[in-house]
């Protein structure tokens, strides 16, 4: 069976994902980083083997899609080249982490997530698809609303603490164990049966009950959540959002051409490292308050074969029509692949036209069935009880 045939899980570039464009080839950079000279690569690698559209995915990632069966062994080659490749499939699919973009060369965060890539690739856990880490070591917490499964993060004094996702409190840990700790949580994870059938992820177990050992469990507050990042000027560089989490390689030679490593977000953003200046290019988003921002789609029709709708279409016209504090989310299928948890309104095609579902996500109850596309954006009051 060809690694394009294989679905239900999150795609790598060693295991590609057939979409409707094509094959999807997820790339993971190390330490959430990409030099310069790997985000020119990458652009060329996009244009010349792929359809030149690439994702920034929910996950921290790039997606080079539409990919030929024949271009995805000359791809893989390009990645090699660039330090953008693991030694093997199950090593690939372990290494999900996330990691701060706002971090510091004088702090501990990329040695942080160097670690734990290293421990991760020597491990033989066999972890859930969707399970993931993330190093969140700041003075201010800013991925506590992003999907992981066991979190390095500190507590209000800066002291490194090792949580599970959906405890309130974690365990209060020294450098050289931070990593180790981590992984033993997974670890527990697994043999308490956490996971079932390669799903499960850690909130929902701890609520199902399942029992923090007391070599893990911990009574640390970590620090506070910063308040969500928008597009702008940082201390780190500029924060660039990316509507509806894709762009064309076009653009991101544009990233590469300033001569800036990027840092990637899990927040459909990228922070071009000590760029003082807010690049320009077709589908960024440089304004904190773009209408953009309030929605997610996926990437739709006719891009996912999976979709019965075009759904970046829909996402635009809406953008601009809808509430300042509402959160649209606007999916081509039941799964949900842009966006896991609740929206304010999420909209999911389906062959009969769009269900509606209010405080929600793609597998709870809609409100309204069958509602045609054209007549959402022209009378958008209906998302939010209009009618």
């Amino acid at each position: 069976m060809s690694a394009a045939a294989i679905k239900g899980w999150c795609p790598g570039a060693l295991r590609p994902m057939q979409s409707g464009d094509g094959l999807v080839v997820r790339v993971r950079p190390f330490g959430g980083r990409l030099e310069a000279a790997q985000v020119a690569g990458l652009a060329e690698l996009a244009e010349r083997y792929g359809n030149g559209l690439i994702d920034v995915t929910s996950r921290a990632n790039l997606q080079i899609r539409g990919v030929s069966e024949q271009g995805h062994r000359r791809l893989l080659d390009g990645l090699a080249l660039l330090r953008l490749l693991d030694p093997d499939t199950d090593i690939e699919a372990r290494r999900n982490i996330l990691v701060t973009p706002f971090w510091n060369s004088a702090d501990e965060t990329q040695a942080l997530a160097a670690e734990l890539e290293e421990a991760l690739a020597d491990s033989a856990l066999d972890l859930p698809t969707k399970f993931g880490f993330a190093i969140d070591d700041g003075k201010s917490r800013v991925l506590a609303g992003d999907s992981a499964d066991v979190r390095i993060e500190r507590d209000r004094d800066g002291r490194l603490l090792v949580r599970a996702d959906g405890a309130r409190l974690g365990h209060s840990v020294a450098r050289g164990a931070a990593v180790s700790t981590a992984l033993a949580l997974a670890s527990w994870f697994i043999s308490s049966g956490g996971a079932k059938g390669g799903r499960g992820r850690m909130a929902a177990h701890v609520a199902a009950g399942a029992v923090l050992p007391e070599s893990l469990s911990g009574e640390t507050e970590p620090a506070p959540v910063m308040a969500a990042s928008r597009p702008g000027h940082y201390p780190h560089g500029a924060l660039v959002g990316v509507a509806f989490g894709q762009m064309l390689h076009t653009t991101l030679h544009q990233f590469s051409g300033c001569g800036h490593a990027l840092r990637m977000t899990p927040w459909r953003m990228v922070l071009s490292e000590g760029k003082r200046e807010m690049p320009s290019g077709a589908g960024l988003i440089t304004e904190p308050y773009d209408p953009a921002l309030r929605v997610i789609a996926c990437s739709g029709a006719p891009r996912c074969r999976e979709a019965h709708a075009d759904t970046r279409a829909l996402a635009s016209a809406l953008a601009p029509r809808i509430g300042l504090d509402t959160r649209l989310h606007v999916s081509g299928c039941a799964k949900g692949c842009a966006r896991s948890g609740a929206s304010a309104v999420t909209l999911v095609a389906t062959s009969a036209g769009f269900d509606l579902v209010r405080d929600g996500s793609t597998r709870d109850e809609p409100v309204l069935r069958g509602l045609n596309g054209a007549d959402i954006v022209s009378d958008p009051s209906i998302l939010v009880g209009g009618h």
